[in-house]
């Protein structure tokens, strides 16, 4: 069984918050069953965008970027993304050293 959006994204914030790392939704999607992007800034004008994808072959679900470079074209890619997806969930991760605990157990399976 799947977890909810929601669950997944609340958990998320929780494990930011007990690593002292800033992070805010910053686009509430559809509870039950929305996807979820997450942006790291980094503060320095740079950014990235991270979605999960599933792998058929070794069926398993990743974190990817979906684009990095300049803060503002990271936002302008989510805001494509949203564009089409009216239940996608943005999550902006706000950390100087680029820590976004995608890859920690739990998140990265």
């Amino acid at each position: 069984m799947r977890l909810t959006a929601r669950f997944w994204v609340d958990a998320y914030l929780a494990r930011l918050r007990l690593a002292d790392i800033p992070a805010f939704v910053v686009a509430h999607g559809d509870d039950t069953a929305g996807a979820v992007l997450v942006k790291l800034n980094t503060l320095d004008g740079q950014a990235q965008a991270f979605q999960r994808q599933f792998d058929f072959m070794t069926d398993t679900r990743s974190w990817v970027v979906l684009a990095q470079g300049d803060e503002r074209d990271v936002d302008a890619s989510i805001a494509k993304q949203r564009s089409f997806d009216g239940d996608l969930w943005v999550i902006e991760v706000e950390d100087r050293a680029g820590r976004h605990l995608l890859d920690e157990p739990g998140f990265s399976e």
